[in-house]
C-alpha cells in the first residue's frame, strides 16, 4: 500500500496552482485563493479551524481494562467501520487540478470509501452533470453515499432531489452556508439563504434522512431541528464563506449541549488526524467530516490513496481511544480532553 509521503509527492505533481499538497494542511499556503481550496478574506477562519483543534489536549489514562477498541459507528441504520466521512467537494478540476473532473473524482472516492467501510458525501455544482454523476456513483455503491445539494432555487433543488432518491442514497445533505460562496453569486441557477419554512418544505419533499451542513450557532441548530433535519454538520465551509468566523471546535460544545440527543451532530473544519477525531467526539460530535485530505488522497493515489488515509485515521483514533481509556465511541466523554 502507498504511504502518506508517497501520496503527497504524487499529488503535488497534479494538484494545480492553488492547492500545494502541504505536509500540514492548515489553510496557510492557500489562504485568500478562491477559486481553489483557500478561504474567504484573509483566510483567518480556515487557519483558526486547524489551530483550535491543536489547542485542545487529550487526557491519557491507561489504568483501565485491556480490551479491544470498537470504532464502529451507526448512522440512519447503516453501520460503518469508523465515525468519519469524506466531505463533499465540487468543481474539483477548477479548484484542485485537471487530473480529475467531478464524475471521475466521485467515482473513485465513493467506491474507495465504501470498500474501506465508511461513506462519502458528494458535492454539487452549477453544471447539472455534477449531481448526475455524483448520484450515479452513489447508486453504484448500493446507496452508501450522501449527495450534498447546494441551496439553489426551489425548481433546481426539486430536480436534484429526484436524482438523489433514484440513487438509493441512505441520506441527503444541503450545505446551506454555500450561499456565501463567491463563485455562486449571480449565477444560474441562483443559490441563496433559506428560511426555516423553505428548508422544512425541502426536507419534507426529500423523503430521506436530511443533514443540514453549515451550522455555527445554537440558534442555527434549533432552526434546523424546527425544519425537520435529522442531523446537522457544525461547519463554516472550511472558512471559505465568511472571514473572521469562530472555529468549529469553539462552537461545537455549546451546540452539542443545546441539541442533546434530538438529532445527530457531525462536525468538520481543520480536522486532520485521528487524535483530532477523538477530540471532536469528546466535545459532543457523533461523527466527523474530513474533506481536503481526501482530495489529496484521490489526486495522489486514487483508491489506494483513499484507503491509506482511512486506515491511518482509523488507527490513530483507535490508539487515542485506548490510551484514554475508551473502549467504544460511547465511552468517549468530555473529561477525556482539556
Amino acid at each position: 500500500m502507498l504511504t502518506k509521503k508517497e501520496v503527497l509527492l504524487q499529488a503535488r505533481t497534479c494538484l494545480g496552482k492553488y492547492c500545494k499538497g502541504c505536509e500540514i494542511c492548515d489553510g496557510r499556503a492557500c489562504r485568500n485563493q478562491i477559486p481553489g481550496p483557500g478561504a474567504k478574506g484573509v483566510g483567518d477562519t480556515a487557519i483558526r479551524n486547524y489551530e483550535k483543534w491543536k489547542e485542545i489536549r487529550v487526557q491519557m489514562d491507561t489504568l483501565c481494562s485491556n480490551r479491544p477498541v470498537d470504532t464502529t459507528f451507526e448512522l440512519f441504520g447503516k453501520k460503518f467501520a469508523f465515525p468519519f466521512f469524506a466531505g463533499p467537494v465540487g468543481a474539483v478540476n477548477l479548484h484542485y487540478g485537471e487530473k480529475y473532473n467531478d464524475a471521475t473524482y466521485n467515482d473513485v472516492l465513493v467506491r474507495a470509501c465504501t470498500n474501506a467501510g465508511i461513506s462519502a458525501f458528494t458535492g454539487d455544482g452549477t453544471d447539472p452533470n455534477v449531481m448526475i454523476s455524483a448520484t450515479q456513483a452513489v447508486k453504484r455503491a448500493g446507496g452508501i453515499g450522501v449527495p450534498t445539494v447546494k441551496p439553489w432555487d426551489a425548481p433546481t433543488v426539486a430536480q436534484k432531489m429526484k436524482l438523489v432518491r433514484e440513487s438509493g442514497a441512505f441520506a441527503v445533505a444541503m450545505d446551506v452556508d454555500a450561499a456565501g460562496l463567491p463563485f455562486l453569486k449571480d449565477r444560474n441557477p441562483p443559490a441563496g439563504a433559506k428560511t426555516v419554512e423553505e428548508l422544512g418544505e425541502i426536507i419534507r419533499e426529500a423523503g430521506l434522512p436530511f443533514i443540514v451542513k453549515g451550522i455555527m450557532t445554537v440558534r442555527g441548530a434549533r432552526k434546523a431541528k424546527e425544519a425537520g433535519a435529522s442531523a446537522i454538520v457544525v461547519s463554516n465551509h472550511g472558512g471559505r464563506v465568511l472571514d473572521q468566523c469562530p472555529a468549529t471546535a469553539e462552537v461545537l460544545p455549546e451546540i452539542a449541549e443545546a441539541v442533546g440527543d434530538s438529532m445527530k451532530i457531525l462536525v468538520d473544519g481543520g480536522i486532520r488526524t485521528g487524535v483530532d477525531l477523538f477530540k471532536a467526539l469528546a466535545l459532543g460530535a457523533d461523527g466527523v467530516l474530513i474533506c481536503r485530505p481526501f482530495v489529496t488522497a484521490v489526486y495522489g493515489g486514487a483508491e489506494e490513496g483513499v484507503e491509506e488515509l482511512i486506515i491511518r485515521l482509523g488507527a490513530e483514533l483507535k490508539d487515542t481511544m485506548a490510551m484514554c481509556g475508551a473502549g467504544s465511541l460511547a465511552e468517549i466523554t468530555r473529561d477525556m480532553v482539556r
